[in-house]
């Protein structure tokens, strides 16, 4: 398909195509032209969010008293008159609106040509509603907001009919100093405008912004460093200045902290850096004083992790235990499991698929790291900064020196009510492991502990073997017939 947005390719015509085309994909039909890929993904997302194509408007997120609160505080808040006459006067003469949304897609701000942003209003295109993709599928400040970078969508590459009609270009702002979206920035007008000129001006539009925040963090930087360069030379030991996010602005002389570095804050005065040293952190006017007191060794925190079998999941750090909820079982296993650490993104799509939101899972982090400590969990990327033993890793050691006893000893399930794909693969593979060893044994003493493990206490093929190699006078085949006669009956 002809995916240009050069002035030669009628808008019209375009839009019918674009039709054909969402037709066929939504029918399951054969393609004749294939839809961008940006499009194609942003299709794929939508309907796995069980985004419905004949929905008719997104959800209101704020009413009217609630929306003029949180759009005061919100950042991009001054920069509205600027993006104004940047991208409404530039496209003076054309049927527009602009609009302005935070991170999570909720229109903050819609100005423009009065007769569009009636059209709009019929659309539920108005302050206050949510415009991410999970909320009503494809459009430009969704997508834009997804993907991170500039997007342009017309008429039927729109997942929800109801927007064909429309066309709208849309760019990401980002904080230049902890690099997090702010929202988006959005040219929309009827499908007739469509124009080249719009993806470039919206992006110009953003740019603007982040210019414009950048220059100031520079200067608050600049602030900083000069009211507070003396700490660092009078205090004799390694310090940092850190900005309010946590990020290091200057650093003494010879120290171990390098500008930009980022420092994870919390309310405690203290953080204990990634060497296991603790550090004092001083409030100042514009930021804070990082200073680490007299070097000393630390001793890495201990966790034990109880993950296998029925019994409620157990954290145990220092010899002081806490009982987990499934969910914070699932995190701790799957980062014991990647000693490397993951993101907030990754874990989210190993605990829940494509569904999965990193903002779910950075709180149940935080939750964690308030539980256990903030020693014993670090962030970016997450990891466990602590000396780990578990019954997993026990089981999988065990299998790994061929200690098939010691292994099915220990047989289990892992969080057998967890529903997380990547937990299910390493219960099913270890499950596999030590069901290969007992049937590869020709052990009937092994076969019989598999047999009354979690792993093993329906598997048939495990209960005929065991009771085949048993004595005919042993106690056990009695109750290995009965077990057996008891799971066919079930499965007949």
């Amino acid at each position: 398909m002809n995916t240009s947005h050069g002035t030669s390719v009628d808008p019209l015509e375009r839009a019918r195509l674009l039709e054909r085309v969402h037709a066929a994909v939504l029918a399951g039909d054969r393609l004749s032209h294939e839809p961008r890929p940006v499009i194609f993904e942003s299709w794929r997302r939508s309907l796995a969010a069980r985004i419905d194509p004949d929905l008719r408007e997104p959800p209101l997120a704020f009413d009217s008293g609630r929306l003029d609160d949180v759009r005061r505080e919100h950042p991009l808040a001054r920069w509205v008159p600027m993006l104004r006459q940047t991208l409404l006067d530039a496209a003076d003469g054309t049927s527009h609106v602009m609009i302005i949304t935070d991170a999570d897609g909720n229109i903050f701000w819609r100005e423009g040509d009065p007769q569009v942003c009636r059209d709009a209003d019929r659309v539920l295109l108005a302050e206050g509603t949510r415009w991410a993709e999970s909320a009503i599928g494809t459009n430009a400040m969704g997508t834009t907001l997804a993907t991170g970078v500039p997007v342009q969508i017309h008429s039927a590459e729109h997942l929800v009919r109801a927007y064909h009609s429309w066309t709208c270009a849309a760019c990401p702002v980002r904080d230049p100093d902890t690099g997090a979206l702010l929202g988006a920035v959005d040219l929309s007008g009827p499908l007739h405008t469509m124009h080249p000129a719009l993806l470039a001006l919206v992006v110009a539009g953003a740019r603007l912004v982040e210019g414009e925040l950048r220059w100031r963090l520079a200067a608050s930087d600049d602030l900083l460093r000069e009211r507070n360069a003396h700490h660092l030379t009078e205090s004799g030991r390694d310090a940092a200045l850190l900005s309010p996010s946590g990020r290091i602005v200057a650093s003494a002389p010879s120290t171990r902290f390098v500008p930009g570095q980022r420092i994870g804050l919390d309310d405690s005065g203290t953080v204990r850096l990634d060497d296991g040293e603790d550090a004092e952190v001083e409030p100042l006017d514009g930021g804070y004083l990082l200073r680490v007191g007299q070097r000393r060794s630390h001793r890495r925190p201990q966790l034990s992790l109880r993950l296998l079998g029925d019994e409620v999941p157990m954290a145990t750090v220092d010899g002081v235990g806490w009982e987990l909820s499934l969910r914070h079982a699932e995190i701790l296993a799957l980062l014991a499991m990647n000693p490397g650490g993951l993101t907030a993104e990754r874990l989210a799509l190993l605990l829940h698929g494509e569904q999965g939101n990193p903002t779910t899972v950075r709180v149940e982090i935080h939750r964690i790291r308030n539980a256990l400590g903030q020693h014993v969990v670090k962030t970016r990327p997450y990891r466990i900064a602590a000396d780990v033993d578990s019954d997993l890793h026990a089981v999988r050691e065990a299998l790994r020196q061929g200690d098939a006893d010691a292994a099915v000893d220990r047989a289990g399930l892992l969080l057998p009510h967890s529903e997380s794909v990547a937990i299910r693969a390493e219960r099913d593979e270890l499950v596999a492991a030590l069901r290969g060893w007992a049937l590869g044994s020709g052990d009937p003493e092994l076969l019989w502990r598999f047999a009354n493990s979690d792993a093993g206490r329906d598997d048939l093929e495990v209960l005929e073997r065991a009771r085949d190699l048993m004595a005919p006078d042993a106690p056990q085949r009695n109750v290995l017939e009965t077990r057996l006669r008891l799971l066919l009956e079930e499965t007949a």
